[in-house]
Formats: structure tokens, C-alpha cells, sequence
């Protein structure tokens, strides 16, 4: 079934990153979406901790919305990894963008409106809580460059790739393509196209996407707000982990949110 759904995608080279931003995709984690778990009250990350964590410690009078504590049992990695939200702990466990947003602009979210962006963002299906570090360890990598360490959970993973793709008319690039392919014909144990040609020689591991490194802006710097209140007027909040503008020091939780 993944087979035939990834050969329905298009094959084509990545159009350029040129005017790509993540301001393009709305609000971080906004709850303003009509896909699953949209308008229910809760911003999406507090969403996928709720879905992906166990034990879990719930903030009173939140709603049932805020997670403050919990273990995830990451499919990335196999490990399980505490979750304890605060300063200097929130960080351990991120929410990663299966196909990353970045990826999905150089592959066809250029031509979507802001809406389809923000339903992309805040997607249930295209979200998984995993390890900081690995999140920042693939960055905006597809799968021809970047698979989960946790090589059993890899079939899952470009399953789901697949399935957001198919679902969002994304296309592929023809190496992101084969490494789909040999997953789901070899981990997988789906049944190779008759119709393809056999490979001549085994295929080359590709090397890892390059980390994403934290950004911690300065004054002086494009981006910069002094306070909360600052960027707030700017529209620029909330500010995630990464983006331009984003500081400890506006991080009062740690959660690698700024100005909540």
C-alpha cells in the first residue's frame, strides 16, 4: 500500500529556499487549524505531549491543556526520556516535523495559502514528541538524508512521510524517492516493483543532515526584542527555539518557547 501511494508522487529536483520562513506557516503550534485537535482550547505541542507521552502530569486549571511532566518513549531513538517542564528541562523533549517545513516549502508549499501552511504545521500526522537533540540532529533533512537511529522504527517513520506527502501534494526528489523505496521493500518487507529494474550495486548510506544549531541572539542583531512585550507588538511571539529573535532569556519555562 505505501508502495504504490509513493509512486504517486511526483518526482522532481527542490525548488529553492528562496522567501522561505517560518512565520510563513502561522503562529507556532497555533490552535487557529481545522485539522485534528484544532479549536479544542490547547496549542498544538501541548497536543502531540498529551498524545505521545505516558504518566503524564497535567497543569491544573489549564484545561487538561498544559503537560508538566511525563515520559516519552521515543520511537526515534527506542530510549525513554523524561519530560519535566521548567527551565533547562522542557528542551529534552521537542516536537519534530516529520516532513520538515522547510523541506515541504522547497517541495511545494510555495504555492499553498496560509491556511493550508498553518493546517500543514499543526498537523497531528506530520508531529512526533522525540529527543532534543536527534529533533536537531535532522533538521530540515528528508529521508534521503536523515533516518531515525531506531532502525525499527524507520518503516513507520517513511510510512507516515508518504502519507503526509500523498495527503498534502508534496512532491519528492528522485534520491528522497529511493530511499523510501528500499525501506519500505526492505525493513518493511513490502514486495519490490515488478516493473523496476534491479539495482546493479547496493545502495550508498547518505550522510547525516548537518545539526541545526541553537540561535541566541544579541542586541544589535536583526530579530532582537528586549522584552516579551517587544515582540509581542512585533507579532513576532510566540518564538520558537531556532527562529530569529529567540533567547533564554525570553524563555522563562525553558521549554524552547519564548514569550508563551
Amino acid at each position: 500500500m505505501e508502495l504504490a501511494a509513493l509512486d504517486t508522487l511526483p518526482i522532481k529536483g527542490r525548488a529553492p529556499k528562496t522567501g522561505y520562513d517560518r512565520a510563513l506557516f502561522g503562529q507556532a503550534w497555533s490552535d487557529d487549524v481545522t485539522v485534528p485537535g484544532g479549536h479544542n482550547g490547547c496549542d498544538t505541542r501541548n497536543d502531540i505531549l498529551r498524545r505521545d507521552l505516558v504518566d503524564i502530569e497535567i497543569k491544573p486549571g489549564t484545561n487538561d491543556c498544559v503537560v508538566l511532566a511525563g515520559v516519552l518513549n521515543d520511537p526515534y531513538t527506542g530510549t525513554a526520556i523524561a519530560f519535566q517542564r521548567g527551565p533547562g528541562t522542557s528542551r529534552a523533549v521537542q516536537i519534530d516535523h516529520v516532513v520538515a517545513l522547510s523541506d515541504a516549502w522547497q517541495k511545494g508549499a510555495q504555492q499553498w495559502d496560509e491556511p493550508t501552511r498553518r493546517n500543514f504545521a499543526n498537523d497531528p500526522l506530520n508531529l512526533q514528541a522525540t529527543s532534543g537533540p536527534i529533533n536537531h540532529q535532522k533538521g530540515d533533512g528528508d529521508a534521503a538524508t536523515w533516518l531515525p537511529p531506531n532502525k525499527s522504527y524507520r518503516c513507520e517513520y517513511v510510512s507516515r512521510i508518504v502519507e503526509v506527502k500523498s495527503g498534502y501534494g508534496l512532491w519528492v526528489t528522485q534520491a528522497e524517492h529511493d530511499a523510501i523505496a528500499r525501506i519500505l521493500t526492505g525493513e518493511c518487507g513490502a514486495p519490490a516493483d515488478p516493473q523496476a529494474p534491479p539495482e546493479s550495486e547496493p545502495p550508498i548510506e547518505q550522510p547525516p543532515a548537518e545539526p541545526v544549531p541553537f540561535v541566541d541572539s544579541t542586541d544589535g542583531l536583526p530579530g532582537y526584542f528586549p522584552n516579551c512585550a517587544a515582540a509581542r507588538a512585533a507579532g513576532a511571539a510566540p518564538i520558537l527555539i531556532g527562529q530569529p529573535g529567540y533567547r533564554p532569556g525570553l524563555d522563562r519555562d525553558g521549554d524552547g518557547i519564548a514569550c508563551e
